[in-house]
C-alpha cells in the first residue's frame, strides 16, 4: 500500500474520531466541571530550540507564580506530545534522569539544545551519530519510566504506516514498550529499533514523515482514554498549548517534497483545532510558531554552524523576536488572523490558566474525579488488541494494529 495513502487514512481516521463523538456533536464541550487535561505538543519543525526558548520562559513564569523555585515544567502538564526534535524535547522533559532523579528544567533541555546541536541536528533535520548522547541522557529508562504520558510517532517502513509511542500502551504490553533513547532516536532519524522484550521492530524513518504536528493525535488520545483522562469529554475539558516552527524535518530518504507535506499536515491540524475550540467559544488552545520574516531568518541561521556563542546568541535574539510577534490564530471559517496580543503574551497568558488549574487540583483535596489518573505498569502484561478498551490511545491503536505480521512468535 502507498505510503502516502497510510498516512492520508491515519489522519482521516483521526480526525472522523474528532469530529463525530468529541469536537462538533451536541453534546461535545459541555465541560465535566473536574478541571482541565492541560496538553503539551511540539511539532517535529527545525531544531527545537524555538520551542525550548518558549518553555524555558514559561518553567520561569510558573516558578514564579506558584512560589516553587524547583518546580519543572511537567508538573503542570498531564501529557506531552512531540514528533522529530520536538519529541527528543518531550522525552527530555517528561523523563526522570538515569539517576533516577526528576527531569531535567527546560533551561537545562535548552542549554543541551544549543550545545549539541551540531551532533543532534543539521540541516535535513537528521541526527548525526546521537547514540552517545541520548544513551547519557536517558540510559536506560523506557517509556514507562515517564512522569507523565507521552506521545512520540515516526513512520515504520516495514509496516508503511504511522507508529505512536506510548507510555499508555507501554503500561499495558511489554511489546510496545521502548527505550526513551531509541524512541528519540526513531522520531529524529532513520534507524531500526525494537521494544525491550523485543518482539516488536520498527524500521523507523523519523517523525516528521508521519506526523509533523502531532497535536490532534494527543487530543485523540486524551479524548479517547477513559482510564487516565476519566472526565475529559470535550475541548472544553482540555488546555492545549502547541508549538510548531520553520522547517519540517525530512527523513534521508525523502524527497524535498516531504518536508512542504509537513508543513501542510502541521497547518491543517492548526486549522481543525483552532475550528474546534472556537466553535465551542473556547480560547484554550495557544499556537505559537515563527512567522514571517523571522521564522526564514531562523531557518537560515539554522543552516549555519552554531558552535560559536554568537551563533548561539543570535539564535536566542530570534526566538525573543518570535515572542514577540502578533500571534496567529485561526478561525472558523475565516482562515488565519493576526491577534491582538504577541506571542509572549498568548504565553503569559496560558501560564495563568496551568496555575489556576493547579491551585485547584489543590483546593479540591480529592473531593471530586480528578481529571487525571496515570496508569501504572501491569504484571503480568496484557496483550493490547486494536479493538479493546477505551483506555488505550486511538491513534496508537491503528498506527499499530498493522505490525503484527512484523512481531516475533
Amino acid at each position: 500500500m502507498d505510503p502516502v495513502f497510510n498516512v492520508d487514512k491515519l489522519s482521516f481516521e483521526i480526525f472522523s474520531i474528532l469530529e463525530s463523538k468529541f469536537l462538533f456533536s451536541p453534546c461535545a464541550g459541555a465541560g465535566s466541571g473536574n478541571g482541565k487535561v492541560r496538553i503539551l505538543s511540539i511539532d517535529a519543525s527545525g531544531d527545537a530550540i524555538l520551542a525550548a526558548a518558549c518553555l524555558a520562559r514559561l518553567e520561569a513564569s510558573l516558578r514564579k507564580r506558584s512560589s516553587n523555585p524547583s518546580a519543572l515544567l511537567s508538573d503542570f502538564f498531564d501529557l506531552a506530545s512531540g514528533s522529530g526534535p520536538g519529541g527528543f524535547l518531550a522525552a527530555l522533559l517528561f523523563t526522570p534522569r538515569p539517576d533516577g532523579s526528576p527531569p531535567i528544567s527546560t533551561d537545562d533541555a535548552l542549554r543541551l539544545l544549543l550545545k549539541t546541536r551540531g551532533r543532534i541536528s543539521r540541516s535535513p533535520g537528521i541526527l548525526r551519530r546521537p547514540r552517545r548522547i541520548f544513551r547519557r541522557l536517558f540510559g536506560n529508562a523506557t517509556l514507562r519510566d515517564a512522569v507523565k504520558p507521552v506521545l512520540i510517532p515516526c513512520y515504520d517502513l516495514r509496516t508503511r504506516a504511522p507508529f505512536m509511542f506510548s507510555r499508555a500502551d507501554a503500561v499495558e504490553a511489554a511489546e510496545y514498550d521502548f527505550r526513551v533513547r531509541h524512541v528519540c532516536s526513531a522520531t529524529c532519524n532513520a534507524k531500526r529499533v525494537e521494544s525491550v522484550d523485543g518482539t516488536t521492530k520498527i524500521e523507523a524513518v523519523g517523525g516528521g514523515v508521519a506526523m509533523g504536528n502531532p497535536a490532534a493525535a494527543a487530543v485523540t488520545h486524551v479524548l479517547n482514554n477513559g482510564e487516565e483522562f476519566p472526565s475529559a469529554s470535550g475541548v472544553d475539558d482540555l488546555l492545549l498549548l502547541s508549538f510548531g516552527g520553520g522547517e519540517v524535518v525530512a527523513a534521508p530518504v525523502t524527497t524535498e517534497l516531504v518536508p512542504i507535506a509537513g508543513k501542510g499536515h502541521a497547518d491543517m491540524v492548526d486549522q481543525a483545532l483552532g475550528m474546534a475550540f472556537a466553535y465551542r467559544g473556547s480560547r484554550n488552545y495557544v499556537r505559537i510558531q515563527a512567522n514571517g520574516l523571522s521564522g526564514a531568518r531562523m531557518n537560515k541561521t539554522k543552516k549555519k554552524s552554531v558552535s560559536r556563542v554568537t551563533d548561539r546568541r543570535k539564535l536566542m535574539e530570534m526566538a525573543e523576536e518570535v515572542l514577540a510577534q502578533k500571534n496567529v490564530e485561526s478561525m472558523l471559517f475565516r482562515g488565519k488572523r493576526i491577534s491582538d496580543q504577541t506571542n509572549a503574551e498568548k504565553l503569559e497568558w496560558f501560564c495563568e490558566e496551568l496555575i489556576k488549574e493547579h491551585e485547584r487540583r489543590i483546593s479540591s483535596n480529592n473531593t471530586e474525579t480528578p481529571p487525571v489518573v496515570l496508569k501504572q505498569a501491569m504484571t503480568p502484561t496484557t496483550t493490547l488488541s486494536a479493538t479493546t478498551s477505551r483506555t488505550s490511545s486511538i491513534i496508537t491503536t491503528i498506527s499499530t494494529s498493522s505490525i503484527t505480521s512484523t512481531s516475533s512468535p
